[in-house]
Order: structure tokens, then C-alpha cells, then sequence
């Protein structure tokens, strides 16, 4: 199973997004060794998680649904339970690492909290992209 490509299906993650309630994406581009490095091990994360919706977000080629947040290191992990962002933030190319933490995010559900730490970013007020992907 390969996590769905933004650039080459688009529709797959809405449909994806409309039955799930957790969107983990990874937010990267095409040109970083680190990145494409990483690849492979997101997605067979995606496997031991089949009720989330992940999803490899090229921060190029879908430039409209994250040009409000700054992303200045790869790869960014985004993790959003519905409407609410629960962590944006770098983290080490490591699929442990973000396993750890997708479990340490998820298991307040059905309402988690916004957990702040040095590595999660703020995103902007009323940011979503779950939104901004619905819309495309």
C-alpha cells in the first residue's frame, strides 16, 4: 500500500479524508534527499494505522495548501483530528520517532488537545487543511 500522492490523486485523498477522521500528511519536496529518504518508511507506517488518512504533501506542487505556515525544515509532520490541527512541526526522518507520536496524539481522542512542544510549530488561526484539500 502506498500513501496517496497529492500531485497524482487528489480526489483519493478527499475521498480518503471523507471516512476518516485523522489526516497525518508529511510536508516535503521532491528535491530533498532527506525527504525521498524518509518516503519508504511513511509509508509503512501507513499500514499499522488504516484508520487515518495519510498523505505525501509536495510543499511545490501543492503550494496553495500551505502557504499560510512557514516550513523551514523537512520533513514537517502534520497531524490534524477533524478540523483542529493537533501538531505541526519538523522531527527526525525516523518512522519510530513519528509512529510514538501519532500514538501519543491520538490516544485522547474523541476530543485531543493541542499539545505544544519546542518541536510544534503554530499554525495560524483558523488554518486547515483538511479544509484547504476538501476544496481543491
Amino acid at each position: 500500500m502506498n500513501t496517496i500522492m497529492n500531485t497524482e490523486d487528489i480526489s483519493a485523498i478527499k475521498a480518503d479524508l471523507a471516512n476518516k477522521d485523522w489526516l497525518i500528511a508529511c510536508l516535503c519536496a521532491a528535491w530533498c534527499d532527506t525527504c525521498n529518504f524518509y518516503r519508504a518508511s511513511f509509508d509503512e507506517l501507513m499500514s499499522k494505522h488504516p484508520d487515518k488518512c495519510f498523505a505525501w504533501i509536495d510543499i511545490e506542487d501543492q503550494a496553495h495548501l500551505v502557504d499560510e505556515i512557514d516550513i523551514e525544515n523537512f520533513p514537517t509532520i502534520l497531524i490534524q483530528h477533524r478540523d483542529q490541527v493537533i501538531f505541526l512541526g519538523t522531527v527526525l526522518p525516523d518512522a519510530a520517532q513519528l509512529q510514538r507520536l501519532i500514538l501519543s496524539m491520538t490516544e485522547e481522542t474523541p476530543d485531543p488537545q493541542v499539545k505544544r512542544s519546542a518541536l510544534n510549530q503554530a499554525a495560524p488561526d483558523g488554518w486547515n487543511i483538511r479544509e484547504l484539500i476538501l476544496a481543491s
